[in-house]
This record gives C-alpha cells, structure tokens and sequence, in this order.
C-alpha cells in the first residue's frame, strides 16, 4: 500500500481538479495543488503521515496566499468592478427596445434582453440610449446616459 500511495494522492488531485471545475471557487484548485505535493512527497518515498502535513502545509498556503490573488484578479477589474456575472453589467450601455418608466420595460445590454426599469421618474422612448446603473435580481436598473448614476452594487 505504501508503495501507492503516491497514486492515491494523485487520484485524489484529479477529483479535487474535477471538482473544481464545477465550482470555480478555487478552493478545490488549492487542495488539488495540495494533493499533487503530497503525491510527490510519497513518490520520494516520505511516510504516509508526512505527506498529510505536506498536503495541509501546502493546502493552507495556497488557500491563504494565492486564492485571494486569483479572486481579485479575475473577479475585479482595476477599478473595483466586477469582471463576471450580472453585477458586471453595472456602467455598460442599454438600449431601450419598450418604453421604459419606474415600474418596468425592456432593454437590450449587450445583446441580451433584459426587463429594466427606470432609475427615478419619467419615461425612456424605445430606442433611447441609457446606461446600466445596478442590477436588482433579474432586473436592471437604468437611466438615461446623460444623467446615470452608478451604484456598483458590491
């Protein structure tokens, strides 16, 4: 069984990589980068209570320095705003396809359709420009382009 171990620790990386992919939280990606350390330390032939502290050593390193580094950087612009997701809409031009007041219509951002209401009183004609200015569940929140006000939602 020792002789394996290295592999178990390897199959172990490969389902922790799976895992990942389906998360994409880069939690998993830590402790499959653990798990391969660990693999490497039984491949040297270390005890198997070694490659446990090597597994929680690195795990915990890389959870505490490099997870927080690949967050911030593929999650956040350099202005602070999101890269993915919804609240990645805030700032981005719309076009207005109804008429759009406070209590509802419908926009075009980026080539999906959206249900969109207005960001205070009044009413947006169809084809008027607007910009997003949050997002509100499955709603954006809009206002005409030359007086938005953006509230990044975070």
């Amino acid at each position: 069984m020792a002789e394996w171990l290295w592999l178990w620790w390897l199959i172990g990386a490969l389902v922790l990589g799976v895992v990942e992919m389906m998360t994409v939280d880069f939690t998993f990606l830590m402790l499959a980068v653990g798990a391969l350390a660990a693999s490497g330390a039984a491949w040297l032939h270390a005890p198997w209570w070694v490659t446990i502290i090597v597994f929680a050593v690195v795990s915990v390193v890389m959870l505490a320095t490099v997870r927080p580094l690949l967050l911030r950087f593929l999650k956040v612009k350099a202005d602070g705003r999101p890269v993915s997701g919804a609240a990645a809409l805030v700032g981005k031009p719309a076009e207005a396809i109804t008429a759009i007041d406070e209590h509802g219509g419908r926009v075009k951002i980026g080539g999906d359709v959206w249900t969109a209401r207005l960001d205070g009183e009044g009413l947006a004609p169809p084809g008027a420009e607007l910009t997003v200015t949050a997002i509100d569940g499955a709603t954006a929140v809009v206002a005409r382009a030359d007086e938005e006000r953006l509230d990044y939602g975070l």
